[in-house]
């Protein structure tokens, strides 16, 4: 943020600001990272000026259309994968649970193309990729800590480094399906299921205690 800049407040402001990242998410959709914030102030129907006002640059622009698209696409995931996690049912029941949770929203074409956007930029604007962690599976990450470490306490299962088997995890049950979409190729969703389930299989057949 530009030093000194003040940021518009107020409910009429809000309603600014989100035109602004619903209109941006369209045009850097269609235009790429290119994208002028000319046609960006078009599309929200407010001037650059007050595109400005809200956002010091197109990267800071950008970063919230990352943050808006993400918290759509995980809002309900998120917290359903919570729920589930925090279940004291079958270890497996939760998993499975939580990663077609995940996997339906990450999958969601606009997610997509937005993450095959960052994908490209974060050579040049690395800040891109961190912000799509952050708002993305950083948000998932502490969540699924706290069960595997209620598992580890409860006997269930053995794992020596958790941040490790979450890695592994996503490898195994999520993973697979964002390679191939950003190819073009999406997995159909009987092979999708049996990759969730076949994942989770293998996750705690390596970790079980």
């Amino acid at each position: 943020m530009s030093e000194g800049r003040r940021v518009p407040t107020g409910e009429r402001a809000e309603r600014k600001r989100a035109a602004i990242i619903e209109a941006a998410q369209e045009v850097f959709l269609r235009d790429g990272y290119e994208a002028g914030m000319d046609a960006i102030a078009v599309r929200a129907g407010v001037s650059k000026v007050t595109v400005y006002n809200h956002f010091a640059g197109k990267e800071e622009l950008f970063t919230a259309v990352i943050g808006d698209a993400l918290k759509c696409a995980l809002g309900e995931s998120l917290a359903y994968a919570e729920e589930c996690l925090r279940c004291d049912g079958d270890v497996r029941d939760m998993f499975v649970a939580t990663a077609r949770a995940w996997f339906q929203n990450m999958t969601r074409p606009e997610v997509l193309r937005l993450r095959a956007l960052v994908t490209y930029e974060q050579r040049r604007f690395p800040e891109l990729g961190r912000a799509w962690q952050e708002n993305g599976p950083g948000h998932f990450h502490p969540i699924f800590a706290a069960a595997l470490r209620r598992q580890i306490d409860q006997g269930v299962l053995a794992v020596p480094d958790i941040d490790l088997a979450i890695t592994q995890f996503y490898s195994l049950a999520l993973y697979p399906h964002l390679v191939h979409a950003t190819y073009g190729a999406p997995i159909d969703e009987e092979t999708a299921d049996r990759l969730i389930t076949g994942g989770v299989a293998m996750f705690l057949d390596h970790y079980r205690a």
